[in-house]
């Protein structure tokens, strides 16, 4: 059965389409392990998400593509492509009056981009600023999302802790 796709219809299918593909790669993005057939399917769902999104989407739909991209890139150690769809991603969210999941989740990914990169400081400041984020988050749905991804965030180590 061939279904006629109607060029008004598009918009309504890079939805569809683009949202499955966010919540696919967000749920993969969230466990604590992956086989490498999992990574690949992360990192296409990611890019297709942000792809399809991005000529029906709104400036908001775009920035949170990078912050999955981010996340994604960082979970895979491409450090220089979660960088910059991190760094994308908190200038927008930072610029504006952002609901507190939304600085949440951008703190946490900033952290792993950092962690990432290797860049100490950066990775606990943003770690820190994640947490403090989190805990102004009233909604425990909301809440639950930053949470997942933080699992997958690896702790800054502390000076004390290796005996400095």
């Amino acid at each position: 059965m061939t279904v006629e796709l109607k060029p008004e219809d598009e918009p309504k299918w890079r939805r569809r389409l683009g949202s499955g593909a966010n919540n696919r790669a967000w749920t993969l993005s969230e466990q604590l392990s992956r086989t490498r057939e999992e990574d690949d399917e992360m990192l296409h769902a990611a890019h297709a998400s942000a792809h399809l999104w991005s000529p029906v989407g709104s400036e908001q739909n775009a920035a949170l593509a990078n912050l999955l991209l981010g996340q994604v890139h960082a979970l895979l150690g491409s450090a220089a492509l979660a960088a910059r769809f991190s760094k994308s991603a908190t200038e927008f969210f930072t610029a504006r009056d952002s609901a507190p999941w939304e600085l949440a989740l951008t703190h946490a990914v900033a952290a792993n981009a950092a962690h990432c990169s290797g860049n100490t400081q950066s990775h606990q400041a943003e770690y820190a600023a994640a947490l403090r984020a989190i805990e102004t988050i009233a909604e425990a749905e909301e809440k639950e999302i930053v949470l997942a991804t933080m699992r997958v965030v690896p702790k800054p180590s502390t000076p004390w802790a290796s005996g400095g």
